[in-house]
């Protein structure tokens, strides 16, 4: 029962893997306007943007995302992220995630073809939210913007900078320690 869970869950979260030109540029323009993300467009050396990752698991788990690896708004290569991950987890859920490069040294590190997202690595999710808590001596909730405005606390960690904005989904995991990269240069480039 459980492997036939876990192969449908995958399978419906990971849906067509290729991503169609507009659907990069429409990807781009969310996150240009997209709380703090936005300023990273003028600050980065370069940037990839992965359109749809699908995830899926129950205990064990995965993802796979195609995307495009930018050097001043001009396509240089192409990426595949893959995730394998075990541990708590359900569901299935889909986002669009960037990447963002502070110098060619990042940028390096991520084309070598061996970058992998290390233990603790996190991203600054990008996404209309509420929260709301009781506890014994207060009452407190919060909520963030739409995708358009939302407020976010993005930094630059070892070169690099992530931000993700949820597609839809359930699935109770935000981790993207583990994550793999395969890239492909484009020809000329």
């Amino acid at each position: 029962m459980l492997p036939r869970f876990f192969g449908v869950m995958l399978a419906l979260s990971l849906g067509p893997g290729a991503a169609f030109a507009n659907d990069y540029d429409e990807t781009i323009e969310l996150f240009k306007h997209a709380g703090e993300s936005a300023v990273f467009f003028t600050q980065s050396y370069a940037f990839a943007v992965f359109p749809t990752i699908g995830a899926g698991g129950l205990i064990v788990g995965g993802a796979r995302g195609v995307g495009q690896v930018y050097v001043r708004d001009r396509v240089v290569g192409d990426a595949v992220m893959t995730q394998l991950s075990i541990g708590f987890q359900a569901g299935g859920k889909a986002y669009s995630e960037i990447i963002f490069f502070q110098d060619k040294r990042a940028l390096d590190e991520f084309e070598s073809g061996k970058f992998e997202f290390a233990a603790g690595a996190s991203a600054v999710a990008i996404t209309a939210g509420a929260s709301a808590s009781v506890g014994t001596d207060r009452a407190s909730s919060g909520a963030s913007g739409g995708k358009n405005n939302a407020t976010t606390n993005g930094d630059y960690q070892t070169g690099m900078a992530v931000f993700t904005i949820a597609k839809g989904g359930l699935m109770f995991s935000a981790d993207i320690s583990g994550e793999k990269f395969a890239y492909t240069a484009r020809p000329g480039n």
